[in-house]
């Protein structure tokens, strides 16, 4: 369909039970006849391509105009974010666009989106599809507006960051249909977000805040803006990477990608407690979908201990969601073996979980591998801008133990540690540790995933796992 106005045809319609020359002559559009005649759905133009009709401006005061049937937001000073919203809000829909954008700018569309007064004065909230000709090359990715960061930066598809064309025009498709959203730009996949949080809202063109002279009088065009809302394809699975924030389950497209539950959210089915034949029966909760490692005074060591998974893992790609109280310890180990008549801390290389703002075992690291997501004492994480969520909100994380011995430590969708097992770097780093003297440290060829207590009120939900062949 394109951006023109469509032609009209004449049609005659005659008043029931009145003569034939009681006929009045109406002018009905071809898109309205054939919705009448078929009942189909249609791509509906949101932009008429003269004015802003059906459009809102929120927030900043950045300028929005209608030019050669575009239209054009320009960045000014003094101002935040600013978007055009529609006065119409939709929850299920696929949504196509054009966009072009100036260079070293920014910009995004906002997708069931919310301006209330009772959350931070009307600030607009809520998805949004990124637009980022910077280096760091987002288009595509998905951001959550004022409220939860990225959902789903390009690092988890770095394939995607080729797909923006810098200085031309570009399409994205958007489809939101149930808890899922799913992106495209220029026909390649983006990103993919199963989650709940908002299930309608506006749609929404953003204009970023200026916040340096040299920002102002940036531009950012749109046009083509179809949206279709009834009898809604999902487009085929494809295999890039999920991120689903629905806890405890698997979307179609994550079992394509040959993920597993590695808990169910409601019982200890494979689990059980590290050196034991049965899950402790202290020291943990499972409650609402969360399994928890219970709080204790002073931040001791839970009775109970250490849980593992039941099974053993070669190579995966372990994913799951985590999060703390003030001051917690925590931490997931992986290639552990466990042996038998065993009563000491179970051994294995660790994900570090912790509280760095509060836990002295952080403040007094210097080398920083003791710190949140890193190898413990041995790598320290890379420092990421937006990498660390709030005490008491949720984090993604995931460990990815390659075959070849490679292993990537991951943190809400950044890569912040990455070493190879048997490695000459690695056993240096081993050597100078509190595991010089342990034979072999980290090179099991096989071993089981386990969660840590260690006293402080920690979280898992979501725990899910890929076994590679």
């Amino acid at each position: 369909m394109s951006c023109e106005s469509p032609k009209f045809i004449q049609t005659r319609f005659i008043r029931p039970g009145g003569p034939a020359s009681d006929m009045k002559q109406l002018l009905i559009s071809p898109l309205i006849l054939i919705y009448c005649m078929h009942g189909l759905a249609q791509k509906i133009n949101l932009f008429n391509g003269k004015n802003l009709e059906g459009w809102q401006p929120l927030n900043g005061q950045a300028k929005y105009e209608v030019i050669n049937h575009e239209i054009v937001g320009t960045s000014v000073a003094n101002t935040p974010n600013s978007f055009l919203a529609t006065r119409q809000v939709y929850s299920d829909f696929i949504l196509e666009l054009e966009f072009k954008i100036d260079d070293q700018s920014n910009s995004g569309i906002q997708l069931r989106s919310e301006s209330r007064p009772d959350y931070q004065n009307g600030r607009v909230h809520g998805y949004q599809v990124e637009i980022d000709p910077s280096p760091r090359a987002w288009t595509g990715g998905l951001y959550d507006e004022g409220r939860r960061d990225w959902l789903y930066p390009l690092e988890y598809n770095p394939a995607a960051k080729s797909a923006f064309r810098k200085g031309e025009w570009n399409k994205v498709r958007v489809e939101c249909i149930g808890p899922v959203l799913r992106s495209w730009v220029n026909g390649v996949p983006t990103s993919h977000v199963v989650d709940d949080m908002t299930p309608r809202g506006f749609i929404a063109l953003q204009v970023h805040a200026a916040n340096k002279p040299e920002e102002v009088g940036r531009q950012v065009r749109w046009r083509n803006i179809l949206i279709q809302t009834q009898n809604l394809k999902e487009s085929p699975l494809d295999d890039i990477f999920v991120v689903n924030l629905i806890p405890n389950s698997l979307c179609d497209q994550e079992r394509r990608n040959g993920l597993n539950l590695l808990w169910d959210g409601k019982t200890t089915d494979g689990w059980r407690g590290a050196n034991q034949e049965k899950f402790p029966d202290k020291g943990w909760e499972i409650k609402d979908g969360v399994i928890q490692v219970l709080p204790t005074n002073g931040g001791a060591p839970a009775p109970g201990g250490d849980i593992v998974t039941q099974k053993e893992f070669v190579a995966f790609d372990f994913q799951f969601e985590f999060k703390f109280t003030e001051g917690a310890n925590s931490g997931v180990k992986y290639f552990v073996a466990q042996k038998e008549g065993h009563s000491g801390p179970a051994i294995g290389l660790e994900y570090q979980i912790l509280d760095d703002a509060y836990y002295a075992d952080a403040k007094l690291d210097e080398a920083g591998n003791h710190t949140l997501a890193a190898l413990y004492d041995l790598v320290p994480p890379m420092k990421t801008p937006r990498g660390i969520h709030k005490t008491g909100e949720w984090n993604q994380g995931r460990i990815i133990a390659y075959p070849d011995k490679r292993v990537e430590h991951w943190l809400n969708g950044y890569k912040v540690v990455a070493y190879q097992r048997g490695s000459p770097g690695y056993d240096a780093l081993v050597s100078q540790s509190k595991y010089a003297g342990m034979d072999n440290f980290g090179m099991a060829a096989t071993g089981h995933i386990l969660l840590q207590n260690h006293g402080g009120s920690v979280y898992f939900r979501n725990i899910k796992i890929k076994e590679f062949k």
